[in-house]
Protein backbone atom coordinates (compact mmCIF):
# COMPACT_ATOMS: atom_id res chain seq x y z
CA UNK A 1 0.00 0.00 0.00
CA UNK A 2 1.42 3.37 -1.06
CA UNK A 3 -0.22 6.59 -2.24
CA UNK A 4 2.57 7.22 -4.76
CA UNK A 5 1.87 5.54 -8.09
CA UNK A 6 5.56 5.34 -9.04
CA UNK A 7 6.34 3.42 -5.80
CA UNK A 8 3.53 0.93 -6.50
CA UNK A 9 4.87 0.49 -10.03
CA UNK A 10 8.40 -0.05 -8.72
CA UNK A 11 7.25 -2.94 -6.54
CA UNK A 12 5.32 -4.51 -9.41
CA UNK A 13 8.43 -4.27 -11.57
CA UNK A 14 10.79 -5.55 -8.83
CA UNK A 15 8.54 -8.55 -8.11
CA UNK A 16 7.61 -9.52 -11.62
CA UNK A 17 9.00 -13.07 -11.37
CA UNK A 18 6.37 -15.86 -11.63
CA UNK A 19 6.92 -16.72 -7.96
CA UNK A 20 5.29 -13.43 -6.90
CA UNK A 21 1.77 -12.13 -7.40
CA UNK A 22 1.47 -8.43 -6.50
CA UNK A 23 -1.68 -6.60 -5.42
CA UNK A 24 -1.47 -2.81 -5.08
CA UNK A 25 -3.60 -0.40 -3.04
CA UNK A 26 -3.54 3.41 -3.03
CA UNK A 27 -4.99 3.93 0.47
CA UNK A 28 -5.82 2.21 3.71
CA UNK A 29 -9.40 1.22 2.98
CA UNK A 30 -8.39 -0.30 -0.34
CA UNK A 31 -5.59 -2.26 1.38
CA UNK A 32 -7.93 -3.63 4.07
CA UNK A 33 -10.41 -4.75 1.43
CA UNK A 34 -7.66 -6.42 -0.61
CA UNK A 35 -6.38 -8.36 2.38
CA UNK A 36 -9.88 -9.47 3.35
CA UNK A 37 -10.59 -10.55 -0.23
CA UNK A 38 -7.33 -12.28 -1.19
CA UNK A 39 -5.52 -13.22 2.09
CA UNK A 40 -1.98 -12.39 0.86
CA UNK A 41 1.23 -13.86 2.27
CA UNK A 42 2.86 -10.45 2.91
CA UNK A 43 1.84 -6.79 3.21
CA UNK A 44 4.07 -3.76 2.53
CA UNK A 45 2.75 -0.49 3.99
CA UNK A 46 3.76 3.12 3.67
CA UNK A 47 3.39 4.98 6.99
CA UNK A 48 2.63 8.45 5.64
CA UNK A 49 -0.76 8.18 3.93
CA UNK A 50 -3.74 10.53 3.46
CA UNK A 51 -6.71 9.46 5.56
CA UNK A 52 -5.95 6.19 7.38
CA UNK A 53 -2.24 6.02 8.22
CA UNK A 54 -0.05 3.00 7.68
CA UNK A 55 0.13 2.42 11.46
CA UNK A 56 -3.69 2.33 11.66
CA UNK A 57 -3.78 -0.16 8.80
CA UNK A 58 -1.11 -2.21 10.58
CA UNK A 59 -3.26 -2.33 13.73
CA UNK A 60 -6.25 -3.55 11.66
CA UNK A 61 -4.09 -6.23 10.02
CA UNK A 62 -2.84 -7.52 13.37
CA UNK A 63 -6.42 -7.91 14.59
CA UNK A 64 -7.91 -9.46 11.46
CA UNK A 65 -4.86 -11.35 10.08
CA UNK A 66 -2.37 -11.88 12.95
CA UNK A 67 -0.21 -14.28 10.91
CA UNK A 68 0.34 -11.74 8.11
CA UNK A 69 3.95 -10.42 8.04
CA UNK A 70 3.99 -6.64 7.44
CA UNK A 71 6.93 -4.57 6.13
CA UNK A 72 6.67 -0.83 6.84
CA UNK A 73 8.31 1.77 4.60
CA UNK A 74 8.43 5.57 4.86
CA UNK A 75 10.31 8.58 3.61
CA UNK A 76 10.06 10.25 7.04
CA UNK A 77 11.77 7.93 9.50
CA UNK A 78 12.25 8.85 13.13
CA UNK A 79 12.74 6.89 16.32
CA UNK A 80 9.15 7.28 17.53
CA UNK A 81 7.75 5.89 14.30
CA UNK A 82 10.19 2.99 14.28
CA UNK A 83 9.25 2.10 17.86
CA UNK A 84 5.51 2.42 17.12
CA UNK A 85 5.73 0.26 14.02
CA UNK A 86 7.66 -2.52 15.77
CA UNK A 87 5.45 -2.29 18.86
CA UNK A 88 2.38 -2.88 16.69
CA UNK A 89 3.91 -6.01 15.17
CA UNK A 90 5.69 -4.89 11.99
CA UNK A 91 8.13 -7.44 10.63
CA UNK A 92 10.65 -4.71 9.75
CA UNK A 93 10.87 -0.97 9.04
CA UNK A 94 12.70 0.55 6.05
CA UNK A 95 13.27 4.13 4.96
CA UNK A 96 12.94 5.38 1.39
CA UNK A 97 14.85 5.29 -0.82
CA UNK A 98 15.54 1.64 -0.14
CA UNK A 99 18.17 -0.67 -1.57
CA UNK A 100 16.40 -3.08 -3.97
CA UNK A 101 18.50 -6.21 -3.20
CA UNK A 102 18.04 -5.61 0.54
CA UNK A 103 14.30 -5.08 0.06
CA UNK A 104 13.99 -8.29 -1.96
CA UNK A 105 15.92 -10.15 0.74
CA UNK A 106 13.56 -8.84 3.41
CA UNK A 107 10.53 -9.76 1.34
CA UNK A 108 11.75 -13.32 0.82
CA UNK A 109 12.61 -13.59 4.51
CA UNK A 110 9.19 -12.32 5.58
CA UNK A 111 7.46 -14.72 3.16
CA UNK A 112 9.41 -17.61 4.68
CA UNK A 113 8.33 -16.55 8.17
CA UNK A 114 4.73 -16.42 7.03
CA UNK A 115 5.05 -19.92 5.61
CA UNK A 116 6.47 -21.20 8.89
CA UNK A 117 3.64 -19.57 10.82
CA UNK A 118 1.03 -21.24 8.68
CA UNK A 119 2.81 -24.61 8.82
CA UNK A 120 3.70 -24.45 12.50
CA UNK A 121 1.37 -25.94 15.06
CA UNK A 122 -0.37 -23.32 17.10
CA UNK A 123 0.65 -23.30 20.74
CA UNK A 124 -2.54 -23.49 22.76
CA UNK A 125 -2.69 -21.19 25.76
CA UNK A 126 -4.36 -23.94 27.77
CA UNK A 127 -0.87 -25.37 28.22
CA UNK A 128 0.19 -22.21 30.02
CA UNK A 129 -2.83 -22.21 32.34
CA UNK A 130 -1.73 -25.46 33.96
CA UNK A 131 -0.39 -25.29 37.48
CA UNK A 132 2.82 -23.21 37.40
CA UNK A 133 4.38 -25.81 39.69
CA UNK A 134 3.69 -28.76 37.40
CA UNK A 135 6.76 -30.84 36.57
CA UNK A 136 7.07 -31.05 32.77
CA UNK A 137 8.39 -34.16 31.06
CA UNK A 138 7.88 -37.88 30.51
CA UNK A 139 11.49 -39.07 30.26
CA UNK A 140 12.47 -42.05 32.39
CA UNK A 141 14.77 -39.81 34.45
CA UNK A 142 12.03 -37.35 35.36
CA UNK A 143 9.53 -40.15 35.96
CA UNK A 144 11.86 -41.58 38.58
CA UNK A 145 11.89 -38.18 40.29
CA UNK A 146 8.08 -38.08 40.23
CA UNK A 147 7.86 -41.58 41.69
CA UNK A 148 10.08 -40.55 44.59
CA UNK A 149 7.98 -37.43 45.16
CA UNK A 150 4.86 -39.59 45.32
CA UNK A 151 6.45 -42.01 47.76
CA UNK A 152 7.78 -39.42 50.21
CA UNK A 153 5.32 -36.52 49.99
CA UNK A 154 2.93 -37.80 52.66
CA UNK A 155 5.67 -38.19 55.28
CA UNK A 156 7.29 -35.38 57.23
CA UNK A 157 10.82 -36.67 56.59
CA UNK A 158 13.52 -34.19 55.62
CA UNK A 159 14.51 -34.28 51.95
CA UNK A 160 17.79 -33.36 50.24
CA UNK A 161 17.56 -32.36 46.58
CA UNK A 162 20.81 -32.54 44.64
CA UNK A 163 21.53 -31.50 41.07
CA UNK A 164 23.06 -28.81 38.90
CA UNK A 165 21.81 -25.23 38.95
CA UNK A 166 18.67 -24.71 36.91
CA UNK A 167 17.35 -28.27 37.12
CA UNK A 168 14.20 -27.29 39.02
CA UNK A 169 14.96 -28.07 42.65
CA UNK A 170 12.47 -25.51 44.01
CA UNK A 171 9.82 -26.89 41.65
CA UNK A 172 10.35 -30.38 43.13
CA UNK A 173 10.28 -28.95 46.66
CA UNK A 174 6.91 -27.33 45.98
CA UNK A 175 5.60 -30.55 44.45
CA UNK A 176 6.56 -32.47 47.61
CA UNK A 177 4.80 -29.86 49.72
CA UNK A 178 1.66 -29.70 47.58
CA UNK A 179 1.22 -33.48 47.48
CA UNK A 180 1.92 -33.93 51.19
CA UNK A 181 -0.34 -33.96 54.21
CA UNK A 182 0.82 -30.47 55.07
CA UNK A 183 -0.71 -28.93 51.93
CA UNK A 184 -2.43 -25.71 52.98
CA UNK A 185 0.14 -25.08 55.72
CA UNK A 186 3.00 -22.58 55.27
CA UNK A 187 5.62 -23.09 52.56
CA UNK A 188 8.57 -20.71 52.73
CA UNK A 189 11.69 -20.66 50.57
CA UNK A 190 15.10 -19.16 51.37
CA UNK A 191 18.05 -18.97 48.97
CA UNK A 192 21.03 -19.30 51.28
CA UNK A 193 23.46 -18.16 48.57
CA UNK A 194 21.56 -14.92 47.93
CA UNK A 195 21.66 -13.68 51.54
CA UNK A 196 24.92 -12.47 53.15
CA UNK A 197 26.21 -14.67 55.98
CA UNK A 198 25.73 -11.84 58.47
CA UNK A 199 22.01 -11.64 57.64
CA UNK A 200 21.14 -15.29 57.01
CA UNK A 201 20.99 -16.23 60.69
CA UNK A 202 18.51 -13.46 61.49
CA UNK A 203 16.52 -14.34 58.35
CA UNK A 204 16.14 -17.93 59.50
CA UNK A 205 15.76 -17.50 63.26
CA UNK A 206 14.50 -13.95 63.68
CA UNK A 207 15.68 -11.42 66.24
CA UNK A 208 14.62 -9.51 69.33
CA UNK A 209 14.30 -5.76 69.61
CA UNK A 210 17.72 -4.22 70.16
CA UNK A 211 19.63 -7.31 68.98
CA UNK A 212 21.60 -5.07 66.62
CA UNK A 213 21.51 -1.57 65.20
CA UNK A 214 18.23 -1.12 63.35
CA UNK A 215 16.38 -3.91 65.18
CA UNK A 216 13.58 -1.66 66.43
CA UNK A 217 11.12 -4.45 67.07
CA UNK A 218 10.96 -8.24 67.35
CA UNK A 219 10.91 -10.08 64.03
CA UNK A 220 10.05 -13.73 63.50
CA UNK A 221 12.38 -15.76 61.29
CA UNK A 222 11.53 -18.23 58.57
CA UNK A 223 11.63 -21.27 60.88
CA UNK A 224 9.08 -19.65 63.16
CA UNK A 225 6.87 -18.52 60.28
CA UNK A 226 6.97 -22.01 58.72
CA UNK A 227 5.91 -23.74 61.96
CA UNK A 228 3.63 -26.67 61.10
CA UNK A 229 4.61 -26.45 57.44
CA UNK A 230 7.61 -26.72 55.13
CA UNK A 231 10.80 -24.67 54.83
CA UNK A 232 12.85 -24.94 51.64
CA UNK A 233 16.53 -24.01 52.01
CA UNK A 234 18.03 -23.64 48.56
CA UNK A 235 21.82 -23.74 48.09
CA UNK A 236 22.37 -24.98 51.64
CA UNK A 237 25.95 -25.85 50.69
CA UNK A 238 26.73 -22.10 50.84
CA UNK A 239 25.63 -21.80 54.49
CA UNK A 240 28.37 -20.97 57.02
CA UNK A 241 29.17 -23.46 59.79
CA UNK A 242 27.78 -21.31 62.61
CA UNK A 243 24.36 -21.20 60.97
CA UNK A 244 24.63 -24.90 60.10
CA UNK A 245 24.97 -25.64 63.83
CA UNK A 246 21.74 -23.76 64.63
CA UNK A 247 19.87 -25.52 61.80
CA UNK A 248 21.12 -28.87 63.13
CA UNK A 249 19.74 -28.04 66.58
CA UNK A 250 16.31 -27.27 65.10
CA UNK A 251 16.32 -30.61 63.29
CA UNK A 252 17.43 -32.50 66.40
CA UNK A 253 15.43 -30.75 69.11
CA UNK A 254 12.88 -28.56 67.34
CA UNK A 255 14.06 -25.50 69.27
CA UNK A 256 16.12 -22.32 68.82
CA UNK A 257 16.50 -18.81 70.22
CA UNK A 258 15.98 -15.64 68.24
CA UNK A 259 19.04 -13.47 67.70
CA UNK A 260 19.62 -11.42 70.85
CA UNK A 261 16.99 -13.34 72.81
CA UNK A 262 16.85 -15.90 75.60
CA UNK A 263 13.36 -17.30 75.02
CA UNK A 264 13.38 -20.82 73.55
CA UNK A 265 11.12 -21.11 70.52
CA UNK A 266 9.73 -24.56 69.72
CA UNK A 267 8.73 -25.42 66.13
CA UNK A 268 7.86 -28.41 64.01
CA UNK A 269 9.04 -27.82 60.46
CA UNK A 270 9.63 -30.18 57.57
CA UNK A 271 12.91 -29.19 55.95
CA UNK A 272 13.63 -29.60 52.26
CA UNK A 273 17.19 -28.60 51.37
CA UNK A 274 18.82 -28.29 47.97
CA UNK A 275 22.36 -27.93 46.70
CA UNK A 276 24.39 -28.03 43.52
CA UNK A 277 27.54 -28.75 45.54
CA UNK A 278 28.99 -32.15 46.35
CA UNK A 279 28.35 -32.13 50.09
CA UNK A 280 30.51 -35.21 50.64
CA UNK A 281 33.50 -33.28 49.28
CA UNK A 282 32.49 -30.27 51.40
CA UNK A 283 32.46 -32.54 54.49
CA UNK A 284 35.93 -33.85 53.61
CA UNK A 285 37.22 -30.26 53.36
CA UNK A 286 35.53 -29.30 56.67
CA UNK A 287 33.16 -26.84 54.98
CA UNK A 288 29.96 -28.71 55.79
CA UNK A 289 28.93 -30.51 58.95
CA UNK A 290 28.66 -34.27 58.56
CA UNK A 291 25.99 -34.58 61.27
CA UNK A 292 23.82 -31.99 59.50
CA UNK A 293 24.31 -33.80 56.19
CA UNK A 294 22.92 -37.03 57.59
CA UNK A 295 20.00 -35.20 59.19
CA UNK A 296 19.15 -33.62 55.85
CA UNK A 297 19.52 -36.64 53.63
CA UNK A 298 16.89 -38.86 55.20
CA UNK A 299 15.59 -38.92 51.65
CA UNK A 300 17.75 -37.88 48.69
CA UNK A 301 16.34 -37.02 45.26
CA UNK A 302 18.80 -36.46 42.44
CA UNK A 303 17.54 -34.19 39.67
CA UNK A 304 18.81 -35.00 36.16
CA UNK A 305 20.42 -32.26 34.05
CA UNK A 306 18.55 -31.30 30.90
CA UNK A 307 21.17 -32.93 28.63
CA UNK A 308 20.18 -36.29 30.19
CA UNK A 309 16.48 -35.79 29.46
CA UNK A 310 16.54 -34.30 25.95
CA UNK A 311 13.35 -36.16 25.03
CA UNK A 312 11.53 -33.68 27.32
CA UNK A 313 12.79 -30.65 25.34
CA UNK A 314 9.86 -30.38 22.87
CA UNK A 315 7.28 -30.50 25.68
CA UNK A 316 9.25 -28.03 27.81
CA UNK A 317 9.58 -25.72 24.81
CA UNK A 318 5.83 -25.78 24.11
CA UNK A 319 5.10 -25.11 27.77
CA UNK A 320 7.47 -22.14 28.09
CA UNK A 321 6.42 -20.62 24.75
CA UNK A 322 2.74 -20.79 25.74
CA UNK A 323 3.48 -19.47 29.24
CA UNK A 324 5.42 -16.44 28.04
CA UNK A 325 3.14 -15.69 25.11
CA UNK A 326 0.46 -15.32 27.74
CA UNK A 327 2.75 -13.18 29.91
CA UNK A 328 3.70 -10.86 27.04
CA UNK A 329 0.17 -10.85 25.56
CA UNK A 330 1.21 -12.42 22.26
CA UNK A 331 -1.48 -14.46 20.56
CA UNK A 332 0.90 -17.29 19.76
CA UNK A 333 4.45 -17.99 18.63
CA UNK A 334 5.51 -21.13 16.79
CA UNK A 335 8.93 -22.78 16.80
CA UNK A 336 10.44 -23.66 13.42
CA UNK A 337 11.51 -27.33 13.07
CA UNK A 338 15.12 -26.34 12.44
CA UNK A 339 15.04 -24.28 15.65
CA UNK A 340 13.97 -27.33 17.60
CA UNK A 341 17.00 -29.15 16.18
CA UNK A 342 19.27 -26.39 17.49
CA UNK A 343 17.66 -26.70 20.93
CA UNK A 344 18.00 -30.48 20.91
CA UNK A 345 21.69 -30.32 20.00
CA UNK A 346 22.66 -27.76 22.65
CA UNK A 347 24.36 -29.02 25.82
CA UNK A 348 22.30 -26.76 28.19
CA UNK A 349 24.87 -26.01 30.91
CA UNK A 350 22.22 -23.78 32.52
CA UNK A 351 19.60 -26.56 32.29
CA UNK A 352 15.86 -25.79 32.29
CA UNK A 353 16.41 -22.24 33.54
CA UNK A 354 18.63 -21.51 30.53
CA UNK A 355 16.02 -22.97 28.17
CA UNK A 356 13.25 -20.81 29.63
CA UNK A 357 15.31 -17.60 29.47
CA UNK A 358 16.39 -18.38 25.90
CA UNK A 359 12.76 -18.83 24.82
CA UNK A 360 11.60 -15.68 26.65
CA UNK A 361 14.15 -13.61 24.74
CA UNK A 362 13.24 -15.29 21.45
CA UNK A 363 9.52 -14.62 21.97
CA UNK A 364 10.19 -10.92 22.50
CA UNK A 365 12.59 -10.46 19.59
CA UNK A 366 11.47 -12.91 16.89
CA UNK A 367 9.99 -11.55 13.71
CA UNK A 368 6.60 -12.63 12.51
CA UNK A 369 5.80 -14.79 15.55
CA UNK A 370 8.13 -17.62 14.45
CA UNK A 371 11.20 -18.54 16.48
CA UNK A 372 14.00 -19.35 14.05
CA UNK A 373 17.52 -20.64 14.75
CA UNK A 374 19.17 -17.20 14.88
CA UNK A 375 16.58 -16.10 17.47
CA UNK A 376 17.94 -18.62 19.99
CA UNK A 377 21.56 -19.12 18.92
CA UNK A 378 22.80 -15.76 20.23
CA UNK A 379 21.50 -16.49 23.72
CA UNK A 380 22.83 -20.03 24.16
CA UNK A 381 25.53 -20.32 26.81
CA UNK A 382 28.70 -22.13 25.82
CA UNK A 383 29.29 -25.29 27.81
CA UNK A 384 31.88 -23.82 30.17
CA UNK A 385 31.56 -26.53 32.80
CA UNK A 386 34.16 -29.33 32.64
CA UNK A 387 32.99 -32.49 31.01
CA UNK A 388 31.80 -34.91 33.70
CA UNK A 389 34.18 -37.72 34.48
CA UNK A 390 33.42 -41.05 32.93
CA UNK A 391 32.83 -43.79 35.52
CA UNK A 392 35.97 -45.40 34.03
CA UNK A 393 38.20 -42.38 34.76
CA UNK A 394 38.88 -43.44 38.35
CA UNK A 395 38.82 -47.21 37.90
CA UNK A 396 42.08 -49.11 38.17
CA UNK A 397 42.48 -52.86 38.16
CA UNK A 398 45.58 -54.56 39.52
CA UNK A 399 46.86 -57.42 37.41
CA UNK A 400 47.97 -60.33 39.65
CA UNK A 401 51.74 -60.63 39.94
CA UNK A 402 51.60 -64.43 39.98
CA UNK A 403 50.15 -65.01 36.54
CA UNK A 404 50.67 -68.77 36.60
CA UNK A 405 48.38 -69.21 39.59
CA UNK A 406 45.58 -67.73 37.48
CA UNK A 407 46.46 -69.56 34.28
CA UNK A 408 43.42 -70.10 32.08
CA UNK A 409 41.23 -67.73 34.07
CA UNK A 410 43.25 -64.50 34.18
CA UNK A 411 40.89 -62.73 31.78
CA UNK A 412 37.86 -63.62 33.92
CA UNK A 413 39.59 -62.50 37.13
CA UNK A 414 40.58 -59.08 35.77
CA UNK A 415 37.29 -58.36 33.95
CA UNK A 416 35.28 -59.43 37.00
CA UNK A 417 37.25 -57.05 39.18
CA UNK A 418 36.72 -54.25 36.66
CA UNK A 419 32.97 -55.01 36.48
CA UNK A 420 32.71 -55.01 40.28
CA UNK A 421 34.43 -51.63 40.58
CA UNK A 422 32.42 -50.12 37.72
CA UNK A 423 29.05 -51.17 39.17
CA UNK A 424 30.06 -50.07 42.67
CA UNK A 425 31.20 -46.66 41.39
CA UNK A 426 28.02 -46.06 39.36
CA UNK A 427 25.81 -47.10 42.30
CA UNK A 428 27.69 -44.70 44.55
CA UNK A 429 27.29 -41.82 42.10
CA UNK A 430 23.52 -42.32 41.70
CA UNK A 431 23.11 -42.86 45.45
CA UNK A 432 21.87 -46.41 45.14
CA UNK A 433 19.15 -45.71 42.54
CA UNK A 434 19.24 -49.09 40.77
CA UNK A 435 16.88 -47.99 37.96
CA UNK A 436 19.18 -45.07 37.11
CA UNK A 437 22.30 -47.22 37.48
CA UNK A 438 20.97 -49.93 35.15
CA UNK A 439 20.10 -47.29 32.55
CA UNK A 440 23.57 -45.74 32.70
CA UNK A 441 25.28 -49.14 32.52
CA UNK A 442 23.05 -50.30 29.69
CA UNK A 443 22.00 -53.52 31.44
CA UNK A 444 18.71 -54.82 32.78
CA UNK A 445 17.70 -54.34 36.42
CA UNK A 446 17.66 -58.14 36.79
CA UNK A 447 21.26 -58.34 35.58
CA UNK A 448 22.27 -55.46 37.87
CA UNK A 449 20.64 -57.14 40.87
CA UNK A 450 22.47 -60.37 39.99
CA UNK A 451 25.85 -58.57 39.88
CA UNK A 452 25.16 -56.78 43.19
CA UNK A 453 24.49 -60.14 44.78
CA UNK A 454 27.45 -61.80 43.05
CA UNK A 455 29.97 -59.19 44.23
CA UNK A 456 28.35 -58.57 47.62
CA UNK A 457 27.96 -54.87 46.92
CA UNK A 458 26.33 -52.59 49.46
CA UNK A 459 23.79 -50.25 47.89
CA UNK A 460 23.01 -46.85 49.32
CA UNK A 461 19.28 -46.55 48.83
CA UNK A 462 18.21 -42.95 48.45
CA UNK A 463 14.63 -43.46 49.59
CA UNK A 464 15.36 -44.44 53.18
CA UNK A 465 18.91 -43.19 53.62
CA UNK A 466 20.29 -46.59 54.78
Amino acid sequence: MDDEENVRYSFQKMLREPTYQVLVAADGMEALAAVQRREPDLAILDIQMPGMSGLEVLEHFKRSAPNLPVLVITAHGDSERVISAMKHGAYDYIEKPFDIPRMKGLIDDALEVGRLQRAGRRVEHSVATDSPDRIIGNSSAIQEVCKLIGRVAASDANVLLVGESGTGKELVARAIYQHGQAAGTPFLAVNCAAIPETLLESELFGYERGAFTGAVKRRAGKFELADGGTLFLDEIGDMCQATQAKVLRVLQEGTFERLGGEETVRVHVRLIAATNHNLEEAIASKQFREDLYYRLRVITITLPPLRERREDLPELTRYFVAKHCRQYKKEFVSVAPETMQVLLQHDWPGNVRELENTLKRAILLCRGNVIRPHDVAANLRPASRPKPDSPLDHLTVRVPTDLESHAGKLYDVVTSELERKLIADVLRRVRGNQVHAARLLGISRVMLHDRIKKYGLKTEISIDGH
